[in-house]
């Protein structure tokens, strides 16, 4: 008998789990609610660049979709601070150039992972909106908004891959309750551009991801191969300076001629984007239950929706298609699966849910700082003396595949250890480097090899 999936969304993670469906020789149909971005373009204005780490490599490999993705991604070294008087610092993310992040276009990665998809095998249908879910009956039902039109799908199972609004997830909501909490941050963001220099080449630095922080808000700018700068805008949605203070093109450039005062050179259309493009929302999404026995199972934003301020979404939601496939692939009982793979990736999300909202605060107020600088500083020399026991948490969390509630929990002990080593402290001279050993091979056992 012919195993049959049914997917809901073709985004990133819905193209990505297709393929690795369709290798493993399931029958997949996925349905889209937008149009075929390959016929129609992909629709920007909402969508922050991405930034391709360990973990998602590791999905794409698995996929064969690894090579393709790179031809079009740009190396990001590390992150380059831009502070108020205009200075410029490049603090690395890795030990070396083998420790980097890619960034990479929503819309080209999309275009990728739907080739990739219909290669292996999954039939793709778009302009189909889900409506309705009977989950005693399994059928789904469908709209094609642009004429109206209903259609009725059987299934065996639904994976719903649809994003933070994910309309699966409302459709199990009807049938059982999944725990749901949201959690706004109180930013939102709006996307401005950076144009290629008149010579065709970058006008900044290519290989870092640029950052202006400014206490409670900031600007962030990273690559594309296009030679231009996709510009992000945090900003608290009130108070003072807020989207409610700051409100038109006028308001955008007298703001950053205050605050952003080295970017504004570099985005000549600065008003006509801050006025076309919309006010995306920064919310986090917290559910106690993904799956309604074998019948339906959420995953990537539909599960556990993040903010983006530790480049792991895309990551995240990568590592979920490889984990429920291999589920999916031992376990015959579809209700097994389900349980096995929310059980495993929960307590991850739910890790790096928390690791990416402390990374707001620290790239808007605490990159620099001194003794921000000054834990970094015994945080390398640390990484270097036990480089088996002490890895910096943003490496385990983007160069390694360690789970993310190991990397959370092991990067709170090495936070401790820093702060009480530098304590009172304006540089390293003087530090006990004969204790600090002991209580890094104390508090810290030996990273797991990766295979």
């Amino acid at each position: 008998m012919t195993r049959h999936l049914t997917l809901i969304g073709a985004g990133l993670a819905g193209g990505l789990l297709a393929t690795l469906l369709a290798q493993r020789g399931w029958s997949v149909d996925v349905f889209e609610r937008r149009g075929d971005p390959r016929v129609k373009g992909y629709a920007g204005g909402r969508s922050i660049n991405l930034a391709l780490a360990e973990r998602g490599l590791h999905a794409l490999r698995a996929a064969g979709a690894d090579g393709a993705v790179l031809d079009k991604a740009v190396m990001m070294r590390g992150r380059m601070v831009h502070s108020l008087d205009g200075g410029q610092q490049l603090l690395r993310y890795g030990k070396d150039d083998s420790e980097v992040i890619w960034s990479v276009s929503r819309g080209e990665l999309n275009i990728t992972l739907l080739d990739a998809a219909e290669r292996a095998g999954a039939r793709l249908h778009f302009d189909r909106r889900l409506d309705a879910v009977d989950f005693d009956a399994m059928r789904a039902h469908f709209v094609d908004d642009t004429n109206g039109q209903h259609s009725e799908h059987v299934f065996t199972a639904l994976l719903g891959a649809d994003g933070a609004g994910s309309a699966l997830r409302n459709a199990m909501q009807q049938h059982t309750a999944l725990g749901e909490r949201i959690e706004s941050l109180g930013h939102g963001y709006k996307e401005l551009e950076i144009p290629p220099a008149p010579d065709g080449g970058f006008r900044i630095e290519p290989n870092a991801l640029h950052i202006w922080p400014r206490g409670h808000y900031m600007c962030i700018a990273l690559p594309n191969d296009e030679r231009t700068f996709t510009v992000t805008l945090f900003l608290p949605l009130t108070g003072d300076p807020s989207f409610e203070t700051v409100r038109t093109g006028h308001d955008a450039r007298a703001f950053f001629e205050r605050d952003f005062a080295d970017a504004v050179p570099l985005i000549p259309a600065l008003e006509e984007d801050f006025e076309h493009n919309p006010i995306g929302q920064l919310s986090t999404l917290y559910l106690d239950h993904w799956h309604l026995d074998g019948r339906a199972v959420l995953l990537g934003d539909a599960a556990h929706a993040m903010v983006p301020f530790h480049g792991q979404g895309m990551n995240c939601a990568f590592e979920d298609c490889v984990a429920l496939a291999n589920h999916l692939e031992r376990t015959p009982d579809l209700a097994q699966a389900f349980a096995d793979f929310e059980t495993e990736r929960l307590p991850n999300a739910r890790a790096i849910q928390a690791m990416a909202l402390e990374n707001y605060l620290e790239m808007r107020a605490r990159v620099d700082e001194q003794d921000f600088l000054l834990q970094r500083d015994l945080e390398r020399e640390l990484a270097q003396r036990h480089p088996t026991r002490f890895v910096p948490r943003y490496g385990m969390v983007t160069f390694r595949r360690l789970p993310y509630a190991v990397a959370f929990e092991r990067g709170r002990i090495q936070r401790e250890l820093l702060v009480e080593a530098t304590r009172g402290r304006k540089d390293l001279d003087g530090i006990d480097r004969a204790w600090l050993d002991a209580e890094v091979e104390r508090r810290l056992p030996p990273l797991p090899v990766e295979g």
